[in-house]
């Protein structure tokens, strides 16, 4: 006799999103796993006394959606501080930083995460002019959603300006004007981690917010922070409602080979993920590494964060302990060293070795990712810039059109891994950029794009066999939207989220 179901999802679209996609009308789990596909009628024959059936009313399962490179710490603080990503002008942005200032306790430190200057009118950096206008006691930090720079106002700068890097402050006539970059962002973020039960409340407040975007697995970069200890505690005391592999920064890797860690270590929910590691920066910084000059700013080509023979030096040390290797490359002269450095390796697709961002990979790089198996790990919500008038543009001019050619890498046969850099962390939105990109040679198909943010970041995290489509066998990894996106490619982005199922488990109920 059949078991019954612990969960059934009946009278639905469900799309297993494998090669071919099949469409069907229910989903049977049980223990976790998928053990059914197929008609309503004759799954409901598996509904028990025990059975949770959700009647999904027409609306359209796919697998949970996996993203590929997420800064999870980050999103808890955009919750739990002031969130500045969508703040459309320098006034907004400053007045969610004066409402945090009366939010906090006078001296505390007044944090606002994701500003983007590029959607404001004037497009400059907040300054330290600007932010001590909020007026506020204590220090004022806002950071750029890119991570790269980030803001100070004058109490900021007595307090933590003589702890960063000379180098990476920007001045002008002589003195700081608030804004740093690279080293000097790094060094402040560190200067401003959370505690452990501080942490523990951003971790639970981010995932929440993936939940309930169709998030069921994430790829976290993390450094220098004590977020695998808390995603570890979450999991044994049964809170953790998504999937988390670990991207250890290159800072770690003595540390984890000390202790015996490679790449898909791990029970599941927790695993270790790659060696991470930085090469160039932003190309909202200008820091990216560019072949020729910046646009805006003809005398500047970016720089190296890790140069290349460094980088070389890591990956050697990282892939004879056992590990993958992810690598940040967004300029042309950054993405054409790594692809180069991972062609010379013997074998880089079977290590999966990844690309982070890729944004302005050549034909040249494109064609060296596919011939090497390298996977791209890419970010199609960046498209937001690609328009006549967006961030690209100011930085690249003609050159904006070659940025992040997802049509170009698919056509050449690259592993596709799609993810958000929290910016902002919502898959569907990310799935629209894709879709509506402004040229054939940026674009994917509704098919291509949902499946690169499930089987595709699957695959960079060698869980292909157990998560990435629906069928029997697989982690009962789910999510119900509203709406079919191949019914609305246009409006993918407008698209809520119904139901996520992460092991079998509703983990956002949103009928």
């Amino acid at each position: 006799m059949t078991e019954a179901a612990d969960l059934l999802l009946t009278n639905a679209e469900v799309h297993t999103l494998a090669r071919p996609d099949e469409t069907h009308e229910a989903v049977a789990v049980r223990d976790g796993r998928i053990v059914r596909v197929g008609d309503a009628y004759e799954l409901d024959f598996l509904a028990g006394v025990g059975t949770r059936t959700v009647d999904l009313g027409g609306r359209v399962v796919l697998p949970g959606f996996v993203d590929a490179h997420t800064h999870l710490e980050l999103l808890g603080r955009k919750r739990v501080h002031a969130d500045l990503s969508e703040a459309t002008s320098r006034d907004e942005a400053l007045g969610r930083l004066r409402a945090r200032a009366d939010a906090v306790e006078a001296g505390e430190p007044v944090l606002g995460f994701g500003y983007d200057e590029s959607a404001w009118d004037d497009r400059r950096y907040l300054t330290r002019d600007a932010l001590d206008a909020v007026d506020a006691a204590g220090p004022v930090v806002a950071v750029r959603e890119d991570l790269h720079v980030a803001s100070l106002d004058s109490t900021a700068l007595e307090r933590f300006g003589g702890a960063l890097p000379e180098s990476d402050v920007r001045r002008e006539a002589g003195e700081p004007t608030g804004v740093v970059v690279e080293a000097a962002a790094e060094a402040l973020l560190d200067a401003l981690s959370p505690s452990r039960s501080q942490l523990d409340d951003l971790l639970r407040a981010a995932q929440r917010h993936a939940n309930e975007r169709g998030v069921t697995g994430v790829h976290d970069m993390v450094r220098r922070s004590r977020a695998p200890a808390v995603y570890r505690d979450l999991d044994t005391d049964g809170d953790l409602t998504l999937r988390v592999r670990l991207n250890y920064w290159a800072d770690h890797l003595a540390a984890l080979q000390e202790t015996g860690l490679r790449t898909n270590h791990g029970g599941g929910m927790v695993d270790v993920g790659a060696i991470k590691t930085y090469t160039d920066g932003s190309l909202g910084g200008r820091t990216a590494r560019l072949s020729e000059p910046y646009a805006d700013a003809p005398d500047e080509r970016g720089a190296w964060t890790v140069d290349p023979d460094a980088f070389r030096d890591l990956l050697d040390r990282a892939e004879s302990s056992g590990f993958q290797v992810a690598a940040h490359a967004i300029g042309d002269e950054a993405v054409d060293i790594v692809t180069g450095a991972f062609a010379e390796r013997e074998d880089p697709g079977t290590a999966r070795h990844r690309i982070e961002h890729a944004e302005l990979a050549s034909d040249d790089a494109t064609d060296r990712l596919a011939e090497t198996g390298v996977v791209a790990s890419v970010q199609p919500n960046f498209h937001r810039w690609a328009g006549e008038s967006g961030l690209y543009a100011d930085r690249l001019g003609d050159r904006r059109t070659k940025t992040n050619r997802l049509r170009r890498l698919a056509d050449a046969g690259v592993h596709l891994a799609f993810g958000s850099d929290c910016m902002p962390l919502d898959p569907l939105y990310g799935v629209h950029q894709a879709v509506t990109a402004p040229t054939a040679a940026q674009r994917l198909d509704v098919t291509e794009a949902l499946r690169a943010y499930t089987l595709g970041s699957a695959y960079a995290g060698f869980d292909e066999d157990r998560l990435g489509t629906v069928e029997p066998g697989k982690c009962a990894d789910l999510v119900a939207v509203e709406r079919s996106p191949w019914q609305q490619p246009d409006a993918i982005a407008d698209i809520d989220v119904a139901l996520t199922v992460v092991d079998g488990d509703v983990v956002y109920d949103g009928i």
